[in-house]
């Protein structure tokens, strides 16, 4: 049985011009002790789909969803204190930005304090001992010294650690590891991927790794959905999806891979930006950026349906070489 199942969620924010589809129809499932990659570029939806699976999508944003279930609870139906019990121990979650998801205000023995004494029910003196543990456990040096210290005093690389020490600080069924190399340096990234690989591998846990970087999830992932303005436009095994994509957008997102560029002066890029609220087509929402674009079917939204051994959101998917070729043709 999957230990996390979305059926059609949706995400819109209203506004005085419109209602914003940040996610429109989103299903997902993740199995136990599954790694899961979600990839996209900015504004796919990726991490709003995260925000409102934690019960953390502010006013006035709004939540729909067929179902919502993890760990057989029923999350549309929990009251938020019931919620809250959940989240951050059995559903935790690493936020972008370390820098300003740690409250500056109090130190990072704190932090972790309240977290083990909240959802633990640990005394001062074991929540102290645990905290301890857990900067081990995520490599920081010296972590006795460290509880002391606030956030500011941290460098980014280790105020990460810290977040993924609160993270897993409760041992989570599903950590979600939204970006969680993001303004990090290249060799602290390769750090910060094996403590997360390590982790998962020994506590057994679900991981759900948010990422622009095709790279990571070609070397963590198990299973791989693409996202694209609020939609998903592939899913696949990891394995699959590399060696053969179906949907045109995720080949393109392949392309721009900078050991894909086989040498080149300059990277493949794609053209235009994820559409907004005043932009989207009417047909495919990829269709403005897509290089087989055929104006005749394309004028008509896609549905995620069943192919080979995922999912696509195409007319003329890459494999279905026969269809894909009469596409090509009517677009040139």
């Amino acid at each position: 049985m999957a230990l996390l199942e979305i059926e059609n969620l949706s995400v819109e924010f209203p506004s005085h011009n419109g209602v914003m589809h940040a996610v429109d129809g989103v299903s997902l499932s993740v199995d136990t002790g599954e790694v899961l990659g979600i990839v996209g570029e900015s504004g796919s939806g990726k991490s709003v789909t995260m925000m409102a699976l934690m019960g953390l999508v502010a006013y006035p944003g709004r939540v729909k969803a067929d179902k919502l279930r993890f760990d057989g609870h029923d999350l549309l139906k929990l009251s938020e204190r019931e919620r809250r019990r959940l989240t951050g121990k059995d559903l935790s979650m690493i936020f972008q930005d370390p820098t300003t998801s740690l409250n500056p205000c109090f130190t990072v023995g704190f932090q972790l304090a309240e977290t083990l004494k909240l959802h633990m029910g640990l005394d001062k003196a074991a929540a102290r001992k645990r905290s301890i543990e857990l900067l081990e456990q995520v490599g920081i040096p010296a972590p006795e010294s460290r509880l002391g210290v606030y956030p500011h005093q941290l460098s980014g690389g280790m105020s990460q650690r810290v977040m993924i020490a609160m993270a897993i600080a409760c041992n989570p069924k599903l950590l979600i590891a939204d970006e969680p190399t993001t303004a990090l340096d290249v060799t602290i990234q390769a750090q910060i991927l094996d403590l997360l690989r390590s982790l998962q591998k020994d506590r057994g846990m679900a991981l759900v790794l948010i990422t622009h970087n095709m790279g990571v999830v070609n070397e963590m992932a198990q299973r791989v959905a693409v996202m694209y303005a609020g939609q998903i436009m592939e899913q696949q095994q990891a394995k699959s999806l590399f060696n053969a994509p179906q949907h045109p957008y995720t080949e393109a997102l392949m392309a721009a891979m900078p050991e894909r560029s086989n040498g080149l002066s300059r990277l493949a890029t794609i053209p235009g930006m994820v559409p907004g609220l005043f932009d989207r087509p009417k047909g495919c929402l990829f269709a403005p950026r897509c290089s087989y674009v055929n104006d005749s079917q394309c004028q008509t939204r896609p549905a995620l349906r069943p192919w080979q051994d995922g999912a696509v959101r195409c007319h003329f998917p890459l494999g279905d070489t026969q269809k894909h070729a009469s596409a090509q043709e009517v677009s040139v």
